[in-house]
């Protein structure tokens, strides 16, 4: 391609007022006329390039990372709640993640395997009403039993982690804004500003207490609090208060949100796949039958698997993934300079004809081995792909694993009215309107 081709207009909106509206759509139709090529959308004085080739999203996040960091549109305001750490780049970003990367270990995870079921089963149980349940709502609150016992060994009141679940929610849609109009100074104010103020207040609320109180008590529990709160530098120092804190909430936010806004897709989906449904229904009551879910029985429940995994092609959470060039760059023919914004979205790249065969339609098939085997691997990338690559990819998989297993082997889940599937804008890919399902028995 040529370089003079990524700078053609590529819709051009007039005004913001459209990406706002409908981001996704303005993002598919152009993706679409340019057939995977780079391209450089014109936003008026906000000009970023678009990726969604496979081989070109590799070359962003994977073979040429440090060109281009985790810098400028979302990454700036998150950083002012969540710090360097963990969330940043660099050393300190390395150093935080090899703290971390073992507590998300497919062996550490599957250890925690009875404990997260024994957690997810009461939690599924209290779904029970004649009422129709909020699916987002509930999907957050048994996901939130789950990282209580993981990453605080239920230590916290059930109530706080809630609060904190709220809080992150409303920080990532408040972040909707900026992401949109990077370019904006924060002096200037945005929508979403106020409530993002007051969610970062109730987390230092939340989050600062327990770091303390887990210092002065010491312990060995096996879970994340214990291991930020006893991790230390390269001169031997322990992490701040303040560093830990960071930290929690930044793998708190990440943890949770994909998980219940996948799973919140997942029941929006299976209405209207009916043979999908029932097959998933069959594998679980084959496997799980009547008792409560457990660790021997993840490795039977591999359509359960396969669904998810297809959830997350056509509803990746983390549906853009910006990044700022740091130094001139060649992609694929197109030359990128220090200061330029490259956004990848897995959304765009996962609905890609010349990669995945009739694109928009629903097929767990897509995942069987052998049809899995001869796909480009950057092809699908629900968790990001390179260093920055997700630690807990093996820690969702689980997880939905359990609670799907759960829900379905205790209900028989039904959608209550005819809610759209169009996604809405926000730092993650949620359901523009509220699901709601009715559970029989």
């Amino acid at each position: 391609m040529e370089p003079k081709d990524a700078d053609r207009s590529h819709g051009r909106l007039g005004t913001f007022a459209r990406l706002l509206r409908d981001p996704l759509g303005v993002l598919d139709r152009i993706a679409a006329r340019s057939d995977g090529t780079v391209v450089r959308l014109d936003l008026g004085p906000f000009r970023p390039y678009l990726v969604t080739r496979p081989e070109h999203v590799q070359h962003v996040l994977r073979d040429r990372a440090g060109t281009y960091p985790r810098e400028g549109m979302m990454w700036k305001p998150m950083r002012r709640l969540l710090g360097n750490g963990i969330a940043g780049e660099g050393e300190a970003w390395g150093r935080h993640r090899r703290m971390v990367a073992p507590a998300f270990s497919a062996r550490h995870i599957d250890g925690l395997v009875d404990g997260m079921a024994a957690a997810i089963v009461p939690a599924v149980e209290a779904c029970r009403t004649d009422a129709p349940i909020e699916v987002y709502a509930e999907m957050t609150r048994i996901v939130h039993r789950v990282i209580r016992r993981v990453f605080f060994s239920d230590r916290i009141p059930a109530d706080d982690v809630d609060r904190l679940g709220t809080a992150t929610t409303g920080i990532l849609g408040a972040l909707a804004a900026r992401m949109v109009l990077p370019f904006v100074p924060d002096s200037v104010p945005l929508p979403g500003d106020a409530t993002y103020r007051r969610a970062t207040r109730t987390v230092d609320e939340v989050l600062l207490p327990v770091v303390r109180e887990q210092r002065r008590r010491g312990g060995d529990e096996p879970d994340i609090l214990t291991m930020l709160s006893q991790a230390r530098d390269e001169t031997g120092a322990r992490l701040p208060d303040e560093q830990v804190r960071d930290d929690l909430i930044a793998l708190f936010a990440a943890g949770t949100e994909s998980t219940a806004v996948a799973l919140t897709w997942l029941w929006l989906v299976l209405d209207g796949q009916p043979a999908v449904a029932d097959r998933l229904r069959t594998e679980v009551a084959e496997v799980v039958g009547a008792g409560p879910v457990r660790r021997g029985h993840l490795p039977a429940l591999r359509y359960t698997r396969m669904v998810l995994q297809e959830v997350l092609r056509l509803y990746p959470p983390g549906w853009l993934i910006p990044r700022t060039a740091v130094a001139a760059d060649d992609l694929a023919g197109v030359p990128i300079r220090p200061g330029d914004t490259v956004l990848v979205s897995p959304y765009l790249t996962h609905r890609l004809p010349r990669y995945w065969d009739d694109p928009a339609r629903f097929d767990p098939e897509r995942f069987t081995p052998d049809r899995s085997a001869g796909r480009h691997p950057g092809a699908y990338l629900p968790f990001g792909a390179g260093p920055h690559r997700c630690l807990g990819s093996h820690l969702f998989t689980v997880e939905a694993q359990l609670i799907v297993a759960a829900v379905l082997s205790r209900y028989r889940p039904r959608l209550v009215g005819t809610p759209s599937v169009r996604p809405r804008l926000g730092a993650s890919l949620r359901p523009r309107q509220r699901v709601r399902l009715q559970l029989a028995a």
